[in-house]
């Protein structure tokens, strides 16, 4: 998920924009329904493509099935693996074998297809199905990476589910955190085929009710979920959520300020300033009825260089060197941000995790930067130096200021935007030598980030989009990838994020924070490193 940006906003509809906003902010609506505080209401800019957790690939479909459904894991705002339908487990075999005792209080929705009782409680048995359902190439999940590294499942009787792993895997029980590990009920899945997109059934805190596709979405409380909060009460404690569609981000962001919806997500350019200052703090005309959240992201953003080219330009370590020290990340993320994200001086691990190093990166040295252009002039005899960075429109303000930062070091760079499906495919492909790309977590740990550097991974096959490609680092990846004390695995993290950093296939820009705007009467929202949208807690005064 990147954020976007639109920076070629109406300075006349954006004054009318605000002054309506502030209008009904100061005002008591009277057309609020009786019951407005049970349901929390969001929207979504982008459309949702499946409620069907094995295909919960964008954050969109992420948020929607993360309501429905649970695994036998979840993962807590501090990034701690803790129990859900499995209430505890045992991990044997040298750390490769994982087994799981389930709760036996966890119900399916309701569904005539169960049967007299319209539901029926969750079995080791449907943890079985749903993870062969997973790999079955039939459905063809994008998610079925997930059990790449399991060797066998199997349901030992109803309340115990085994996975045995090909090696140990530090990070596993992480993965299965993920929605596409979610449990799901043979007999509705088997009934409605591939419309079980559709008609989700599954044991989350909120059960489907109703969707009007690029609509509205409507989900009701689940008045059997299993979990409570520390005092005992069950939740949810809402009645419902109802998610809306509107495409435009600057029309999301008045309907959250007149109210009418209680929670947007991201920091967008056609409201970026007039919400925050520079600094990034909330401005006074919204600090009485807004909160705002904030905590890092696991999402490094940057620049790729894609080593296999003839391009004599981006063949040279000097000149990779000279675009990381050539331009002010500090300065970039106070004028494009408004000091949301923090400008990355380290490596490719975020910060966040462990294997991050501060110290490792590139900070801004512009004498240096026209040093080493000078250099690759004099050694090439190419007087005019130049490149193509490939980007989409929506990070299109970031590339102009590296473009002109960069020009004042005698080098020439051009900017390409393309759409980001096109950006995508040639990016995979290898057909770009210089582009913008982020990379998000799947789970929690560096090695997901690392990934991206291992050759055995070149894209398309694998995520190593820039195909860098070193023997010492594949070396301690391999070695990282089986360690099980999680101090070594931290410091041989660190060493290979320097050594990507020594070559220099990418320029890291920013390590990304997750922002969000509340209503003043929303409580219990959290916020975590992956960005989920965590509602069952959620209260509204």
């Amino acid at each position: 998920m990147n954020l976007t940006y639109n920076f070629f906003y109406s300075p006349k509809l954006k004054v009318f924009c605000l002054a309506m906003a502030l209008l009904a902010m100061s005002c008591n609506s009277k057309s609020k329904i009786k019951n407005d505080h049970l349901v929390f209401k969001y929207n979504e800019h982008k459309n949702i493509g499946s409620l069907d957790p094995a295909f919960s690939k964008d954050i969109a479909d992420i948020w929607a099935t993360h309501q429905l459904f649970n695994g036998l894991v979840q993962m807590d705002d501090q990034l701690q693996v803790k129990p859900c339908i499995a209430k505890k487990w045992t991990i044997t075999d040298s750390a490769k074998t994982y087994t799981f005792l389930l709760r036996d209080d966890v119900f399916f929705h309701k569904h005539k297809n169960f049967g007299k009782d319209s539901t029926r409680n969750t079995t080791a048995s449907d943890f079985e199905y749903s993870f062969n359902r997973l790999k079955d190439k039939k459905i063809a999940s994008p998610g079925s990476w997930v059990l790449n590294k399991v060797e066998d499942f199997s349901a030992i009787n109803d309340s115990t589910f085994q996975i045995k792993l090909k090696q140990p895997f530090p990070a596993f029980l992480g993965l299965l955190t993920m929605k596409y590990c979610s449990v799901v009920p043979k007999e509705i899945v088997e009934h409605y085929g591939n419309d079980f997109r559709s008609h989700p059934i599954g044991t989350g805190p909120f059960k489907f009710k109703r969707w009007e596709e690029n609509l509205k979405l409507v989900f009701r409380r689940n008045n059997h979920y299993f979990e409570t909060d520390t005092q005992g009460q069950q939740l949810p404690y809402l009645e419902a959520i109802a998610i809306t569609f509107l495409p435009d981000k600057q029309s999301e962001f008045l309907q959250f300020a007149q109210g009418n919806i209680d929670f947007v997500s991201g920091l967008d350019g056609s409201y970026k300033d007039e919400i925050l200052t520079a600094e990034g703090q909330l401005r006074n005309n919204y600090a009485e009825n807004v909160n705002m959240i904030r905590g890092p992201y696991l999402n490094t953003e940057y620049l790729g260089f894609f080593m296999e080219t003839n391009l004599e330009t981006i063949k040279s370590l000097k000149l990779r060197k000279a675009i990381n020290v050539g331009f002010d990340r500090n300065k970039m993320m106070t004028y494009l941000r408004n000091g949301i994200g923090i400008p990355a001086n380290g490596g490719f691990i975020p910060k966040g995790l462990p294997g991050y190093d501060a110290a490792i990166g590139f900070s801004y040295q512009p004498e240096l930067a026209k040093q080493l252009v000078a250099e690759f002039k004099e050694e090439t005899g190419i007087e005019n130096p130049e490149i193509t960075l490939t980007t989409t429109s929506n990070y299109l303000s970031f590339c102009e200021f590296i473009q002109r930062e960069l020009q004042k070091t005698g080098l020439i760079v051009n900017v390409d935007v393309i759409p980001p499906s096109s950006l995508k495919d040639a990016k995979a492909s290898g057909q770009l030598d210089f582009f913008r790309a982020s990379w998000i977590a799947d789970y929690p740990d560096a090695e997901n980030y690392l990934s991206l550097y291992y050759s055995k991974n070149f894209a398309p096959n694998g995520p190593n989009y820039t195909h860098f490609k070193n023997v010492e680092f594949d070396n301690m990846y391999e070695a990282a990838y089986i360690e099980t004390n999680s101090k070594i695995r931290a410091k041989l993290y660190t060493k290979m994020d320097s050594l990507i950093m020594d070559s220099a296939p990418i320029v890291p820009l920013f390590y990304d924070e997750v922002v969000r705007f509340t209503r003043k009467n929303v409580t219990g929202l959290g916020i975590n490193a992956t960005n989920l949208l965590e509602l069952k807690s959620v209260k509204k005064q």
